[in-house]
């Protein structure tokens, strides 16, 4: 104890010490984070004879290629050009619907009030808290009866239905932080209640939309259970689907994969900076009360 008073005394433990020793954890984490993304990256860009005779680290010889990159995105059996393509198709829907609908929901749950509310949020969160591979035998039955096994639209709303309990969640807590006097300014100026919705909070609530819809997108491209379960025919597998059939069945070309591994995790990457002070601006007034 006198050890540590005379430590504090002699400023030790103040805040320009706390703060080396911050960043010095920070880096280190940092560091360690993102070399297995340095290695992938370096694999991607050699060729597979460097790779394995020298190790990715190596850097005599270096040969610079692009020739994994076109190899992944134009493999004739397995292309990651039409993986990407079927990411979008059902990333962007299942994305736009579930923020619709939940957006809706979550202004409910948050302004208005019902006999049942408080049981029917705990329901949302029950839902948020089930395992996809306890629902996976049921929807793969309902998809087939209702025909929309193997098909572009019915994983569109496998993934729909399942963002729609978090967002919910996500928005409803944000909705409630906003200032509920300018909606009622609105309403004594002649606004419904959808009016109300559409013209005062949804452009106060921009951040927080956009953070949960980064999210969903990156959940919908990343997935692949359900992609793997409920997807059979090789021109609508998605980019995680086409990714592992890129090893071959006999050698597996690190190069090859490493580059469809860059691929795969653009989108997402791109889609986060680019909305990156919105999806920080939506965090921020989530978890701080204004």
């Amino acid at each position: 104890m006198k050890k540590l008073y005379r430590f504090r005394r002699t400023g030790l433990i103040g805040s320009p010490f706390k703060i080396l020793i911050l960043n010095i954890i920070a880096w280190i984490i940092g560091i360690l984070w993102i070399t297995p993304f340095i290695g992938i990256f370096m694999t991607s860009i050699r060729p597979f004879r460097e790779v394995v005779l020298y190790g990715w680290w190596s850097l005599s010889p270096f040969t610079f290629t692009l020739k994994n990159y076109i190899d992944a995105l134009f493999n004739p059996m397995f292309s990651l050009g039409r993986g990407l393509l079927n990411s979008f198709i059902i990333a962007i829907p299942s994305t736009l619907i579930p923020i619709t609908i939940a957006a809706l929901t979550a202004y409910g749950f948050a302004r208005f009030s019902l006999p049942i509310k408080k049981y029917l949020f705990a329901t949302i969160l029950f839902l948020m808290a089930v395992p996809q591979q306890m629902t996976i035998i049921p929807i793969f039955f309902l998809l087939k009866d209702l025909h929309l096994l193997n098909t572009y639209l019915g994983l569109i709303l496998v993934h729909s239905s399942w963002g729609i309990p978090w967002i919910t969640f996500f928005l409803r807590n944000y909705f409630s932080l906003l200032p509920a006097e300018l909606e009622e300014a609105a309403r004594v100026d002649g606004a419904s209640d959808f009016q109300v919705f559409r013209i005062v909070v949804l452009p106060l609530a921009i951040p927080g939309l956009i953070s949960a819809a980064v999210l969903q997108f990156a959940w919908v491209w990343n997935d692949f259970f359900f992609a793997l379960m409920l997807i059979f025919d090789p021109n609508k597998m998605v980019v995680t689907q086409m990714l592992p059939r890129l090893k071959g069945q006999y050698q597996v070309d690190w190069g090859l994969l490493s580059s469809g591994s860059i691929i795969a995790m653009l989108a997402p990457l791109l889609i986060y900076g680019f909305f990156n002070k919105y999806y920080m601006r939506g965090f921020r007034g989530w978890a701080m009360k204004r």
